[in-house]
C-alpha cells in the first residue's frame, strides 16, 4: 500500500507517532499485526510506514480502551467490527456497553478501597491531633 490522500507533510512516521502517542515502534507495529488497526497503516515505496492524523485517531481509542482493562481479544472483535463498515454498529455498542460495566464495576471497588484509606488517613489525623493537644 502506498501513501494516503492526506498531504506528505502531514503524514509521520513511525518514531513520530509513537513519539506522539507516548509509544515504543514495537507497540505501534503490535498494534499492526494484531489485527488492531481500523484500516492498513499507509507506506511509503519503499515500505516505510506513514501514519495520518486518522490513524492516530484510533490509535488513542485502542490505548483508552487498553488502559481501561479490555482485552485484545475484545479490542480486536471492535476492530474487526470497525474494518467490516456499516451495519454492525449494535454488535459494536453491546462490546462497548459490557466494557463500560465492567470499567464501572471496577471505578465502584477502587472508590471504595479509597474511602477505607481515607477514613483510615482520618482516624491517624485525629489521633495526631489529640496527642499534641
Amino acid at each position: 500500500m502506498t501513501t494516503t490522500d492526506a498531504d506528505p507533510a502531514t503524514l509521520l512516521s513511525i518514531a513520530e507517532a509513537g513519539q506522539r502517542l507516548g509509544l515504543s515502534t514495537s507497540a505501534l507495529r503490535y498494534y499492526e499485526t494484531e489485527g488492531l488497526m481500523r484500516e492498513p497503516v499507509a507506506r511509503t515505496t519503499a515500505g516505510r510506514r506513514r501514519y495520518d492524523e486518522g490513524d492516530l485517531r484510533w490509535i488513542e481509542t485502542l490505548q483508552r480502551l487498553r488502559a481501561t482493562g479490555m482485552p485484545i481479544r475484545e479490542v480486536r472483535e471492535y476492530a474487526a467490527l470497525c474494518r467490516a463498515g456499516e451495519g454492525n454498529e449494535a454488535q459494536r455498542l453491546r462490546l462497548l456497553r459490557e466494557h463500560r460495566a465492567r470499567v464501572l464495576a471496577e471505578l465502584d471497588e477502587v472508590n471504595r478501597h479509597l474511602g477505607a484509606i481515607t477514613a483510615k488517613i482520618d482516624l491517624y489525623e485525629d489521633a495526631l491531633r489529640s496527642s499534641s493537644a
